[in-house]
């Protein structure tokens, strides 16, 4: 059964959060996708991930650059999976129906907005009357990811 994580992103921003979360999933040899609002904001990410640090090499793609199936890292606005990732990452209140294909989704939450809170918290309960195993994850005062339930 897949595991959900819920990022909830207060010290940082995604655009921070999201690349350093990505390596450590690209260092498992596990592909990912990234499912995000629009194809405006899969664009920027995009563009983001290429200069997020001058030494940094996130290999990723999105329907621009095409080739989804070299891609170990996919970046998109809808529910699709053509690298056949192992671990979904859902920022932007996205969500997904069908679970199935992944061994690990994270929930990226944006803690400065009390809509998004809200709405994470709807999300948490539905995962976890479907059985997931859900947890929440909160970065320190140093920065760091550490688990609190």
């Amino acid at each position: 059964m897949t595991e959900v994580r819920f990022y909830h992103l207060q010290k940082q921003t995604l655009d921070q959060a999201l690349p350093l979360i990505l390596e450590k999933v690209y260092q498992t040899g596990k592909n990912a996708v990234v499912r995000m609002v629009d194809e405006k904001e899969v664009n920027r990410m995009n563009d983001l991930l290429w200069t997020y640090k001058p030494a940094s090499f996130l290999p990723h793609g999105c329907k621009k650059t095409g080739n989804a199936d070299q891609h170990p890292i996919w970046l998109c606005a809808k529910a699709e999976n053509p690298n056949n990732a192992k671990t979904l990452i859902l920022t932007q209140g996205q969500t997904e129906d069908d679970m199935t294909p992944y061994d690990l989704c994270c929930d990226m939450l944006d803690g400065r907005n009390d809509e998004a809170v809200k709405n994470a918290r709807t999300r948490w309960k539905e995962y976890k009357e479907k059985g997931f195993t859900v947890t929440y994850w909160f970065q320190s005062e140093s920065g760091k990811w550490e688990k609190k339930a």
